[in-house]
Parts: structure tokens; sequence; C-alpha cells
């Protein structure tokens, strides 16, 4: 622990390989504590981050105002939710897992969230277990200028299967903060994890996920990742390791970019072990803000195959979308593709459906929401039903 402390203190002003620098010092840490619980909580931003307030239908919840976690429950035996002060304290052996799956020192975003910790999530689910419901996770900023800083980490066990959605949010009263969240998972042989994030911030909050997955032997990492509402500068770049044979991860983003917002998100994935496969998807509109819209896959084992779609509307004249596909083979034999497309919505579209009686804004509503319909391998129903919520509830601030 002394030699990461280190490396991050070293690493405290290294600049991020990709993405626009933030000047942390803009941003205050001191909070004052929160004690409330799921219900003190406005209960239209955690339902617009796909948060359940009663905990129904759900196997666990975690919540965090700020630097407090306020509310930490569990339903169903052999899974497992605490705050990472707590798991640290109650498994030594956690620490074996600390900064295994990304670098502490990868940028000054991770360097501070080391040096800076104030909390975040343990989730794990036992050999063999299911969870019956979705565990929910709400990492909720409520006081103005704060910076919050979490570090995750998440653990399949041999077998285990998990469904997850976490719900980013904050206050309606809150303009203006600063998100870094250090997200580790780990998907042990023959196990499978659904990892659905919402995010819904504000026009003047920025926001720096660092996260990274290592997948072993058969185990699947499904990744879905739905922002449609302003944000200042959004940046996020998940990296995986499929190091175990037949390992399989997908990442499918919905990203809408009003007027005002920066978003430069993506994934890269190292295929690594025989017979691993890899998709990446984008849906991405401009409704007269930037997209950066990128994917790098490595292919490095034989028999591997991988494939990476981007597809963009954008809506105004000022929109902007930035599509950076990457292929990288290291040896003969590998299967990698890719394709990209952006545009605009085809006014004989349009006409189409205006000529069955849609108004104009009808039409091209019909026709967004059709783009925004990924469909998604294995995505259980009670996560689809979130996505699909959260796509309806900003179609009106599209039009």
């Amino acid at each position: 622990m002394h030699d990461l402390r280190e490396r991050a203190k070293k690493a405290l002003n290294k600049k991020a390989a990709i993405g626009k620098d933030i000047d942390l010092s803009k941003y205050r840490m001191e909070t004052n504590p929160h004690k409330s619980g799921l219900a003190d909580i406005c209960e239209t931003d955690l339902l617009s981050a796909g948060i359940i307030p009663s905990g129904q239908g759900r196997s666990g919840s975690y919540i965090q105002e700020d630097h407090s976690v306020t509310h930490c429950n569990i339903t169903q035996d052999g899974v497992e939710i605490l705050s990472i002060g707590d798991a640290l304290k109650k498994y030594d052996w956690l620490k074996d897992y600390w900064w295994k799956a990304l670098e502490v020192d990868t940028d000054k975003y991770t360097a501070f969230t080391e040096l800076q910790p104030h909390q975040g999530y343990f989730m794990r689910v036992e050999a063999g277990k299911k969870t019956l419901y979705p565990l929910q996770a709400c990492l909720y900023m409520e006081e103005e200028g704060v910076l919050q800083s979490v570090h995750n980490i998440v653990i399949a066990e041999e077998g285990a299967e998990m469904n997850i959605i976490t719900g980013c949010t904050t206050a309606s009263s809150l303009h203006s903060g600063l998100h870094l969240g250090v997200s580790e998972f780990y998907v042990k042989k023959g196990a499978k994890v659904t990892f659905t994030m919402i995010h819904n911030w504000k026009e003047d909050v920025a926001v720096r996920p660092r996260t990274g997955v290592v997948v072993e032997e058969g185990g699947v990492f499904i990744s879905n990742y739905v922002s449609m509402k302003p944000v200042k500068d959004l940046q996020t770049f998940p990296t995986a390791y499929l190091n175990g044979d037949n390992a399989v991860a997908r990442f499918s983003s919905i990203l809408v970019a009003p007027e005002g917002s920066y978003l430069d998100t993506g994934a890269r994935v190292y295929l690594r072990g025989r017979g691993s496969r890899s998709e990446i998807i984008s849906r991405t509109i401009s409704s007269g803000g930037t997209i950066i819209a990128r994917g790098h896959l490595i292919g490095d084992a034989e028999d591997i195959k991988a494939h990476l779609e981007c597809q963009g509307l954008i809506l105004t004249e000022r929109g902007i979308i930035h599509a950076i596909p990457e292929l990288e083979g290291h040896l003969s034999g590998v299967d990698m593709s890719h394709e990209a497309a952006v545009g605009k919505i085809a006014q004989e579209e349009i006409e189409y459906l205006m000529a069955r009686g849609l108004s104009e804004e009808e039409a091209t509503a019909t026709i967004v929401r059709g783009f925004l319909n990924v469909e998604i391998e294995g995505l259980p129903s009670e996560l689809k039903r979130e996505i699909d919520r959260a796509i309806a509830e900003s179609e009106k601030d599209l039009f």
C-alpha cells in the first residue's frame, strides 16, 4: 500500500493521455456528513438514474451522498455489498485486488483517488451463486462544487452470475461538481457480470471514470452505458483484459450530447485468451454537443473474434461526432472488423412517416427511438427495462 501511495504522489500532476485536462483545485473536498437514506433523497433524482428508492426488485442497494455512505443492505445469501472502507477492514485479502485491474499512476485522476479516497462500493457474489434481482448502487452528488472520489471493486467468483445497475446523478439544485470514479471488475472462471450504468449529470459537472476489467477462462463481462442528459465534460475509456480462453467482453453505449456537452467515450479490449470474443457497439446522437466515440481492439491470441461498430446521428448544424475505431492484430488468424457511420436523418424517411399521419416532430422522434434501440445479447429483462425507461425520459429533452 505504501508503494502505491508513492506512485500516486509522483503521478498527481500527470495529464491523461486522452481527454481535456481538469484543474482539481477548482473543486472542494469538504462536505457536510449526510445521514439520510434511500427514502430521504428526491425520488425523481434516483429514478432518473435507474435507482428504485424502495429497493423493491433489487437484491441489494448501496447509496453514497457526496462522501457519506447513507444506505447499504443486502437481501440475498451468497451476495455481498459493503462500503469499500468496511470491506478493506473485513477482508485482508482484498488488498490483493487493490489496483490490479488498472494502474494507480495512470493519470492524475487515478492518483488523486488513491491519495484522497472517499468510499465507493464492494460487491461480491460467491462461487456458483446468482443474483435473483439486480444489485443497485447510486453515487449521488448533492453539495455544490464538490469533488467526489470513489474506488469500487466488484468480484464474481467462479461460476457466479451477477447483474448490477449503477446510477450516477446529482441533486436537482446542484449545478457544478467533479466526479472521479475508479472501478475494478474481476470475473472469475465461468462467471458472468452484466453491468449497466446510467449517467444523469448536470450542465456544469465534469466526470472522469477509470475502469479496468479482468476476465478469466470462460468468463463473460457485459457493459451497458447510457448518458442522455447534459454534462459539461465526460471522459471514460474502460479497458478489459480477456486473459482466459473463451473469455468474452461486450461494451454497448447509448450517448446523447445536447448543446454545451462534451463526451469523450469508448472502450479498449485486449483479447489474450485463445478463442476470446469481444464487441464494442455505440449509438451516438449530437443535438448540438460534441461526442468522440473511441474503440480499440487488440488481438493477442489465436482464434479470437472481435467487432467494433459506431453509428452516429447529428440533429443540428452545430453538432459534432468524431468516430475513432482502432483494430490491432498481433498474429495471423485473428478475425477483427469494424464499421462506422455518421450522418443525419434522411429527409425521405421523415417524409415517409409524415405521409402516414405523423407530424415532422413525431416522425423524427420515431426514427431516433429506433436508432437508439440497441439489441444487447444476454441482457436481463430488468436491465433492459431501465435502459428503455432512461431513453423514454430523455426524449422530451431532445425535441
